[in-house]
């Protein structure tokens, strides 16, 4: 399956809540704080001075390269080592510190996502902002470092989400670190992606700037530097990964200075992006080009006739088109040192080490505990090679410990894993991670249906075909493909077709960034028992099917996702999107903010319909598919009756769709009013629980 690029909607703010303070858990999960907590929440924890002995390393980092070098008044790259330290959890808390005055080292302690989509907070001098381990992710949004503001590090954090469905839309012009004249910045150890613009933009004369250790992905125009006939700007770029990016990787016009070396340019066989060319040099850069590694990219070296260039050791495998060079340029060693690792061990270098790291951003305090003095994760690795503790996903959750108390990631690497694995209900606190560049890369599959013999006798039925099975309280998904690829064609005789690829049966499930491929029942949304709440939220995914693929009681929010229709086994267009089975006086399921489409026919699928689980009369399903948008798949009169059941007798509705599939109120159509569609936000499905990715 092909992902595919979603338009992202604006989200409301409920006035019940403290002005400018966003209502509705965002792309991976952060729900804002309510009134009862204040405006800034209960996250605003300050620590000891960072400029104190016991300081953390990380608060104290200072920067490499052309960053690290005096020049305008400033003595290298520090950021905010002399401040205080500050752990931040909603927008509003980052904003405080971030726009203060005052040295700050910003600890990013969970998601937050811009509200407004595409905000991008106004950074002052002397910050550093940094994620929690892995945990620190800014949604739909990013960073702006204006004209004289300097001494700047933004590290360990993942930026994301901001794209809105069209590439160089410049009504959305939405970076994730944009710099306007800004000097010693410090870009570090961090995951930036899928942004409407820009993942960097070194603008306008910004100068001592090092770009390090990072990964750039899934965007058009990546990283551009210029924007100005002066030739100002020094900057150093290394230890990076670029993949799944097109073009400005990175452009570089008018540099005075810049150094380029063991980066990891990847155009990768299979993706939707494709590279139109890698590193350029324009108007009258002069750039330096060592150790990089470049694969299967369409131009991987261009420059001005302007420019000068100098290549260096570099490795080009499986690239096409213009590689070259020419001139005279400056020695970096003049400058500051630095040691070059060999090209032909980039790729492997960088795919394990840029990104986040979990030593970043948390300071132990006592074995095993976090300076919140709270239990730290334990991870357990898995990788086919035989590289991590265990070969298989099975095996790794089998390690985890009957009623562990505190959260253990199993940390996936890259690879497909064809096995069922099932989470018992006695291990909560697990997050499964996959580590790769991509969601894609790292994938669990398998291929029972319901009519699939077991080895024991009978069959498997519809619950029993899952891939993975969730049964545990407080279970995390990230950055992994979940698929289940039975082959209706081939088995026809087969009595049961149903094969699900996700089955959920828990409270507090949070699955952000993944994709959960299949058929018919592709994601089952259940509970442990029909008296049980289980609350699921799904945020920056993929869910792909055509039969009743989302379904089941729990109560469950699909959020600024993409739901991808695909035609049936014999090439039919025909299907229904949910299935809710949920209790009375429980909620169902919530598609809010996302995209519903794919390559199937006009009017041929329904939005849902009710599934009266067993024939039971007292349930009541519930759908309610708002603020998103709609193919020409979509039928007309979206929801239809099932089993005998109408669903006009149960809970259906639609609010402020958008797209050709989006349609009128009618008796055949219901729509909420705005004082109905107050009571169904994502917030009310969760309630008190606040997601947070961990």
């Amino acid at each position: 399956m092909s992902e595919q690029h979603s338009k992202a909607r604006h989200r409301r703010s409920r006035t019940a809540l403290a002005a400018g303070v966003p209502l509705a858990l965002t792309a991976s999960g952060v729900l804002a704080y309510g009134t009862d907590l204040g405006f800034l929440g209960s996250g605003a924890q300050q620590q000891a001075s960072a400029a104190t002995a016991a300081a953390p390393g990380w608060a104290t980092a200072t920067a490499d390269g052309f960053a690290s070098v005096n020049s305008l008044g400033q003595n290298g790259t520090y950021g905010g080592r002399d401040g205080q330290i500050v752990t931040v959890r909603t927008q509003a808390e980052l904003e405080k510190y971030a726009t203060a005055a005052e040295p700050y080292v910003i600890v990013v302690a969970g998601t937050i996502t811009m509200n407004p989509v595409g905000k991008e907070i106004k950074v002052k001098s002397d910050k550093t902002i940094v994620g929690a381990g892995t945990s620190g992710h800014i949604v739909g949004g990013g960073f702006f470092l204006g004209p004289g503001v300097h001494n700047v590090i933004i590290r360990n954090l993942t930026i994301r989400d901001s794209y809105q469905g069209i590439w160089n839309d410049k009504e959305h012009d939405f970076d994730a670190i944009q710099m306007d004249g800004a000097h010693h910045v410090w870009i570090d150890h961090n995951d930036l992606r899928h942004m409407a613009d820009g993942l960097i933009d070194v603008r306008k004369d910004s100068t001592n700037v090092t770009v390090s250790w990072n990964k750039l992905s899934q965007n058009n125009k990546t990283f551009g530097i210029g924007w100005t006939e002066n030739v100002k700007t020094d900057i150093t770029i290394h230890h990076n990964w670029l993949r799944e990016t097109e073009q400005r990787n990175p452009s570089t016009d008018n540099a005075a200075h810049a150094h380029l070396y063991n980066n990891f340019l990847e155009d990768a066989a299979g993706t939707e992006i494709k590279s139109s060319y890698g590193n350029y040099s324009r108007g009258r850069t002069a750039m330096v080009l060592e150790n990089s590694y470049f694969q299967g990219l369409n131009n991987p070296v261009i420059k001005d006739g302007t420019a000068t260039l100098v290549q260096r050791g570099n490795v080009f495998a499986g690239t096409s088109g213009r590689n070259e060079s020419g001139g005279t340029v400056f020695d970096p060693k003049r400058y500051y040192d630095y040691t070059l690792d060999k090209a032909s061990d980039v790729p492997s270098l960088l795919r394990s080490g840029t990104g986040p790291r979990g030593s970043i951003g948390t300071t132990a305090t006592t074995a095993g505990t976090t300076a919140a003095g709270t239990k730290a994760a334990t991870t357990l690795t898995v990788a086919k090679d035989g590289s991590g503790q265990y070969t298989t996903v099975q095996a790794a959750v089998n390690a985890v410990p009957a009623n562990n108390p505190s959260r253990v990631v199993i940390a996936v690497k890259p690879g497909t894993y064809r096995e069922t694995v099932k989470v018992p209900a006695d291990k909560p606190h697990v997050t499964l991670q996959g580590t790769g560049g991509s969601r894609k890369d790292t994938v669990i599959v398998y291929n029972n249906a319901a009519g699939t013999p077991k080895p024991g006798g009978g069959t498997y039925g519809t619950s029993g075909s899952a891939t993975v099975a969730v049964e545990a309280d407080d279970f995390q998904a990230r950055n992994l493909t979940i698929t289940n690829d039975f082959d209706e064609k081939a088995n026809q005789s087969l009595n049961g077709h149903q094969a699900v690829a996700l089955r959920t049966a828990a409270d507090k499930v949070f699955l952000d960034g993944i994709i959960v491929d299949g058929d018919q029942d592709t994601l089952l949304l259940d509970t442990a028992a029909k008296d049980r709440l289980g609350r699921v939220y799904v945020a920056n995914s993929y869910v792909t099917g055509n039969v009743d693929f989302i379904f089941g009681r729990a109560t469950a929010v699909i959020d600024r996702s993409v739901i991808t229709l695909k035609k049936r086994w014999d090439g039919r267009s025909l299907g229904y999107v949910t299935a809710p089975s949920t209790a009375a006086n429980r909620k169902g399921i919530l598609i809010a903010n996302s995209a519903v489409g794919g390559e199937v026919s006009a009017s041929s699928f329904f939005l849902g319909r009710p599934w009266h689980a067993g024939g039971d009369a007292s349930l009541d399903p519930q759908t309610t598919v708002r603020n998103t948008t709609l193919s020409a798949a979509v039928k007309s009169t979206p929801w239809t009756d099932m089993s005998g059941f109408s669903w006009k007798d149960d809970r259906f509705a639609e609010y402020k769709n958008t797209g050709p599939g989006a349609g009128s109120a009618s008796g055949d159509r219901p729509h909420l009013t705005d004082a109905q569609a107050a009571g169904q936000e994502v917030a009310d499905w969760l309630g008190d629980w606040r997601p947070t990715a961990s």
